[in-house]
């Protein structure tokens, strides 16, 4: 597990001391800090530690820079059943703090997040406030984001490749995933692979980024990792009126790679709204292609994407234009439980909720099945 906190003081140690037991700390790690500048702006002292080994679904105490508070998070567990909470496009409003309540409401082991966190848009502070917003939540779960295009801030000649702030602040484990760039990466937890794509930077067939998600999918095994998920910022399907076909280059490029690999679902934001698709390849509906999930909700300034196309593509199994986060319970090596909870209800109860199968799981019977036949000449 990555630790990471920002100090005023530049001379704290880049220290975090932990252990299964409250104020008692066995263990402990050094990491390094840095800071950044934008224009006028100076970042605090970041500072990332990596501690571990640790073992799974255990609660951790811990404590940063060798002073109080003390934190706790709990580690995701070794094999299934897991559960993942997915929002994306944030922001600070109070959407965003109605959404985090009811996502910390019920229990969770990792939170997923496609892109557009504190909706800073060049304003450095707004970073350190975004962060004082999550932190309850990011430090005791594990938090694995992409990024989304409010993330970027990049500024001709000055700051052209953008992404300043979100580099230092929200360090992802790319290098352990073979990446060069904490724009993408993959990782896997309790028998699932996700990969974590980037929607701004290059994607196309020459590109880093497609020959890295050639190696890491063929890396994957499926029998260890039965489920594989895929998160991206741009929707590659989106019946919505914003943001028309602006995942759409990527989806070209990329697309083919995902299907062959039978990845079981694609999560996107972007578009304030909230969409399901049906399995799909090419734009047609396709059991054997990954079902599309629009989860732009969770509660950005910019208010909600209301308009969808009408009629409805037939693709196209569930739109809302309300705020809101997703949970995805992986129950076994075959089977998923997704639900959708708007944030107008108090207790954000199921507004839509559908069981996967695992394509791994359904490739398997459909071999059985085949063999069968061919065996018996039935099914």
């Amino acid at each position: 597990m990555r630790i990471s906190w920002i100090t005023k003081d530049r001379k704290v140690q880049s220290l975090v001391e932990y252990g299964k037991t409250a104020g008692k700390y066995n263990d402990s790690a050094v990491g390094e800090s840095a800071s950044y500048r934008y224009f006028l702006y100076k970042s605090g002292e970041i500072h990332h530690v990596k501690i571990g080994p640790l073992e799974p679904s255990t609660i951790y105490y811990y404590r940063c820079g060798g002073s109080v508070p003390e934190f706790s998070f709990r580690t995701p567990p070794l094999a299934f059943p897991i559960e993942f909470a997915v929002a994306g496009d944030l922001g600070q409003t109070e959407w965003t703090e109605s959404t985090l309540a009811h996502i910390g409401a019920r229990d969770y082991d990792v939170f997923l997040l496609p892109g557009d966190l504190s909706y800073a848009d060049f304003l450095q502070p707004l970073w350190d406030s975004f962060g004082r917003l999550v932190e309850p939540y990011a430090s005791a779960r594990p938090w694995m984001v992409t990024q989304g295009n409010h993330d970027k801030e990049a500024f001709p000649i000055i700051y052209p490749q953008g992404f300043r702030a979100y580099n230092a602040r929200w360090q992802m484990p790319y290098q352990e995933s073979g990446s060069t760039t904490n724009l993408y990466y993959s990782f896997n937890v309790a028998g699932t692979h996700i990969i974590m794509l980037g929607s701004y930077t290059d994607y196309d067939v020459d590109s880093d980024q497609y020959k890295w998600l050639q190696s890491d999918l063929n890396k994957v095994d499926r029998v260890k990792t039965p489920w594989m998920f895929a998160v991206v910022h741009t929707p590659w399907y989106n019946s919505n009126r914003a943001h028309r076909d602006d995942g759409e280059k990527m989806r070209k490029s990329m697309e083919r790679m995902l299907y062959e690999a039978r990845v079981d679902v694609v999560f996107a934001g972007h578009v304030h709204a909230y969409e399901r698709f049906t399995r799909i390849y090419d734009g047609k509906a396709d059991q054997c292609g990954p079902v599309h999930v629009t989860i732009g909700d969770g509660g950005n300034r910019e208010g909600l994407a209301t308009r969808f196309k009408n009629p409805s593509p037939s693709i196209s199994l569930f739109q809302e234009p309300s705020f809101g986060h997703a949970r995805l319970r992986v129950v076994n090596s075959s089977h998923a439980y997704w639900s959708w909870h708007r944030n107008n209800e108090t207790d954000s109860p199921v507004a839509d909720g559908t069981w996967l199968r695992s394509l791994s799981s359904s490739a398997a019977r459909n071999q059985t099945l085949l063999q069968s036949k061919f065996a018996k000449d039935e099914l």
